[in-house]
């Protein structure tokens, strides 16, 4: 299943680089792409930016696309795109290997991935919510869990937690799909759970078909924070070249993380739109999860980077030779002061 899945983002992804260069070079100078990985609430600056004109307050246009899993991210490398919100642990895995970006923005300071189990399955493994993360994992293992694609910070949260519980991540089988077959699959019990940040979690836990197995947002676990979880980054030559540009995406950002934290019902009413099959009690549960690690300075930090850099070696995808000498030519303050 994931050979199949790495032959799709593969194909994502050269779609992503073989985008017309002439159409590139014919933007103008206020004119971006900003690429997220998947559909869900980590990305609701950048929604909110959408739906309320804020790229144009702020004499910019920005279009955003979908491209799945780090292809996200590879489509800046690429150049096809200007913008990515990608994780910190993938921007740490690219500078590892050479291939450094730069924050200017940071969105989510804490996991925000969420892990569910179907209630029978954790209640035949002894499953106690009160129990310590360690042991809360132990229902995970032998089981069919969906992930949004290989080798995302999604990917990677459920290897992690693995990992902290002491047994191998491989003893997990990984179905790729996005998010809205993910709830179609756990209906029909072709997975048996599911890794996702808000707010695909809560529609099978209103339900009362999971449990909660390990959630981000609520701190699990307790020492990943700061966590340089969600950012907006670009190649360091594109806030040199087009300083202007990222100036406006920063102060875009600013007015939207206001709305966010201080215009709740304004923020939940416009991103409700984008998820209209969760019921009001779900996706209020959802709206709280991402309000609470959203900072409002949107600022980055060493420490992020490192937590996130360890992150990636726990969970298997960085070798431990690989890790950076320091992390401070990955990230500016420039733009969110």
């Amino acid at each position: 299943m994931e050979t199949a899945t790495r032959r799709m983002a593969a194909a994502v992804f050269a779609a992503a680089i073989t985008m017309p260069a002439t159409a590139h070079a014919q933007k103008s100078a206020n004119e971006a792409v900003m690429a997220v990985p998947v559909s869900g609430l980590a990305f609701s600056l950048g929604y909110l930016a959408d739906d309320l004109n804020l790229w144009q307050k702020h004499g910019i246009k920005v279009k955003t696309v979908q491209i799945s899993g780090i292809g996200a991210m590879n489509s800046v490398i690429a150049g096809s795109t200007d913008f990515t919100q990608s994780s910190g642990s993938a921007v740490t895995r690219a500078a590892a290997r050479g291939q450094r970006l730069l924050g200017i923005v940071g969105t989510i300071n804490r996991p925000s991935a969420q892990i569910v189990l179907r209630k029978e399955l954790a209640e035949a493994a002894g499953f106690d919510p009160k129990a310590p993360l360690a042991k809360r994992a132990q229902a995970l293992r032998g089981r069919t869990i969906a992930v949004d694609a290989v080798n995302s910070v999604i990917h990677a949260y459920l290897r992690y937690i693995a990992t902290r519980a002491g047994f191998s991540p491989e003893e997990i089988r990984v179905a790729v799909m996005q998010p809205p077959n993910m709830l179609a699959a756990f209906q029909a019990k072709q997975i048996d759970g599911l890794t996702m940040a808000p707010p695909w979690v809560h529609g099978p836990l209103a339900a009362g078909t999971a449990v909660m197995i390990a959630s981000g947002p609520d701190g699990d676990p307790q020492d990943l924070w700061p966590f340089a979880n969600t950012m907006v980054a670009t190649k360091p030559e594109t806030c040199v070249k087009r300083k202007s540009l990222c100036e406006a995406v920063g102060r875009t950002f600013r007015d939207a993380v206001t709305v966010l934290l201080d215009r709740p019902d304004e923020a939940r009413a416009l991103l409700k739109k984008r998820y209209a099959q969760f019921d009001d009690r779900q996706f209020d549960l959802a709206m709280e999860d991402i309000r609470k690690i959203t900072p409002r300075d949107l600022l980055l930090s060493p420490a992020g980077f490192e937590n996130a850099e360890r992150f990636n070696i726990e969970a298997g995808l960085l070798k431990p030779e690989e890790k950076l000498k320091g992390y401070d030519d990955l990230f500016t303050d420039q733009f969110v002061r």
